[in-house]
């Protein structure tokens, strides 16, 4: 198969093409047919040094988190999924390539038939982001006012999405160019934090998600 790979840290240039050999699905794992990929924030962190990724060399030379394709084969102990089913998900590596293999029991769910391959694989990272911390951390519940601060990003418009579906009222900020977005996520006020400094407004909210 052919993945974007890279064997030392350093900027883009480092991503080469190449054909390596595809992967082997285990008892519990999918292989998938990779249609779609995202750039994370942490992949160009993670391909640019150390720290992330190994330190000498690459401890995985195939970056990419967010995907979206089509199982291609099955393990014999899957059960909650079959070949042809459309999915997406996240995990840590390995997405920039034709094909990769994931657990049945890792971040991983049909894909809706309304996306498109390219359109849910822009969805995890920004979604399993803000889902914690707005549930477990917030505790967020239904008729709470929650104020979200950067609601035109990833993390931000899932956020709005997510605690509408949870039943409060969102305050969205975010810049001029994103009101209308924010507003048809589901916002019930937007605040041009150009134009206006939420913190000096004496508005009072129960839960503050900065994204």
């Amino acid at each position: 198969m052919k993945a974007i790979t890279y064997t030392r840290f350093g900027p883009p240039e480092v991503l080469q093409l190449r054909d390596v050999p595809a992967p082997t699905p285990k008892a519990t794992e999918l292989l998938i047919r990779v249609h779609a990929s995202t750039v994370c924030k942490e992949d160009p962190d993670m391909r640019a040094a150390p720290g992330l990724n190994g330190l000498l060399n690459p401890a995985h030379p195939i970056l990419g988190q967010e995907f979206a394709g089509e199982v291609a084969a099955v393990g014999p102990q899957v059960t909650g999924f079959k070949p042809g089913d459309a999915v997406y998900g996240i995990d840590t590596f390995g997405a920039y390539a034709e094909y990769k293999c994931l657990s049945e029991k890792g971040a991983l769910a049909l894909k809706p038939a309304s996306l498109t391959f390219a359109e849910a694989a822009s969805v995890p990272n920004g979604a399993l982001t803000a889902l914690p911390f707005l549930r477990d951390n917030g505790r967020i519940r239904a008729g709470q006012t929650v104020l979200v601060y950067g609601a035109s990003g990833s993390v931000g418009t899932a956020a709005v999405q997510l605690a509408r579906a949870f039943g409060a009222e969102v305050t969205a900020v975010c810049s001029t160019p994103n009101l209308d977005l924010a507003r048809a996520l589901g916002a019930f006020a937007v605040v041009d934090y150009t134009r206006e400094d939420v913190t000096q407004s004496g508005r009072t909210f129960d839960i503050i998600f900065d994204a």
